[in-house]
């Protein structure tokens, strides 16, 4: 498995549209701004065929420091659950189709 970075995917995208590295930098930066603005509203976010993007709120909880065997409060928080949708599962499962 390899790791993608954004400039590698800034780099892609610019090759295949022909457009300057540094206009595609800032559009992507500004597409990733504003899904983090969206989700730390509350809001769901969905891209047909690609997923959905939503905050969830995980419960307080007890836990155990696995060193010390203390137990520990665990504040409850906010995370963001991403889930595929028809297209990228599909891609994913064949991907050389």
């Amino acid at each position: 498995m390899h790791n993608v970075t954004k400039k590698e995917i800034v780099d892609r995208i610019a090759e295949r549209t022909k457009t300057r590295h540094v206009l595609v930098k800032e559009i992507v930066q500004s597409f990733l701004d504003e899904v983090v603005a969206e989700l730390a509203r509350g809001n769901r976010l969905e891209f047909r065929d690609f997923g959905v993007f939503e905050t969830r709120v995980r419960s307080a909880r007890m836990a155990q420091n696995p060193k010390t065997l203390e137990r520990v409060q665990v504040p409850e928080k906010r995370t963001v659950r991403f889930k595929a949708g028809r297209l990228m599962k599909t891609q994913i499962q064949n991907p050389n189709t």
